[in-house]
Formats: C-alpha cells, sequence, structure tokens
C-alpha cells in the first residue's frame, strides 16, 4: 500500500482548522479516555488503520486497558464500559453511520442523561472531527507506522 499524498506536507493551511478544533476537545469537560474511546470506536466502524493505530496507541499511553481497546468493537457485550462511555459510544456509532440511523431519540435520550449540553455538542463536534480525519486518513490512503522488522518483511 502506498500513500496517494501527505495532506500535512501538500495543504498544512487547509488542515489548520481541524488542527485547532483538535485543540479544543482537550480543553472540554470530557474525559481523556472517553475522547480515545470514541476516536478509536469511530475509526474502527469506519475501517481506518491509520486512526485505530494511532487512538489505541495513546490511549494505551494514557493508561487504558488492553482488554477495553480489545473489547471496544463488542463493547455492548462487555461489562467493562461506564454507563457515561457507553451513551458515548452508542451516540458515537449512530452519528458514525448516520444515513442508517438517523440518530435515533433512544440513544439522544441516554445522551442526554450522561451528558451536559455543553458536553453533547463537545461529542458531537468530537464524532464528526474523527470522522472527517478518517476520510482524510482513508481517502489519500495515509500509512500508519510500521515496526522495522515487520516492514522489512
Amino acid at each position: 500500500m502506498k500513500a496517494r499524498l501527505i495532506p500535512y506536507e501538500v495543504a498544512p493551511g487547509a488542515l489548520k482548522p481541524m488542527i485547532e478544533l483538535e485543540k479544543s476537545f482537550k480543553n472540554s469537560r470530557l474525559e481523556h479516555s472517553l475522547i480515545e474511546l470514541v476516536k478509536t470506536r469511530a475509526s474502527q466502524i469506519n475501517g481506518c488503520a491509520y486512526c485505530v493505530h494511532m487512538h489505541t496507541k495513546d490511549a494505551r499511553a494514557n493508561g487504558e486497558s488492553e482488554e477495553r481497546l480489545y473489547l471496544l468493537s463488542a463493547w455492548r457485550e462487555s461489562p467493562l464500559y461506564s454507563e457515561r462511555e457507553r451513551a458515548a459510544l452508542a451516540w458515537t456509532e449512530a452519528l458514525t453511520l448516520i444515513s442508517e440511523t438517523h440518530a435515533p431519540d433512544e440513544d439522544y435520550a441516554e445522551l442526554s442523561r450522561h451528558f451536559t449540553p455543553e458536553e453533547q455538542v463537545s461529542l458531537t463536534l468530537l464524532i464528526g472531527a474523527i470522522n472527517t480525519w478518517n476520510r482524510i486518513a482513508i481517502g489519500f490512503r495515509s500509512i500508519h507506522p510500521v515496526e522495522a522488522s515487520r516492514a522489512a518483511a
């Protein structure tokens, strides 16, 4: 697999608003662990290897357990996620698959039980942003880092 182009090199100014939006999430009331779970789950759904690699690595570096990352694609069947995380993951799936789900009222009701209106906006922007990053990475065939020993094989 070969990258089509490297967007950061070709158009750094075009990506600047996205980078600023990412910085805003760090200042939001959303927990860092939740942010990484949401980014990873959306990236799994979209099949974005680059972003799955990045966000699982970031999550682990910030203390996330391997077990929770392994089970993330099956979070509905696992007791390892809090009610707040479950509401966020359901909203992530609903918005990532928006053409299929149309953001169900049940998912929004659960979101509203666990997140303030301000947090709902931040979470929704986060989900939109990771879906945009996925489309950039997939569209331009961004390649995740590969261990030197595996790259040579």
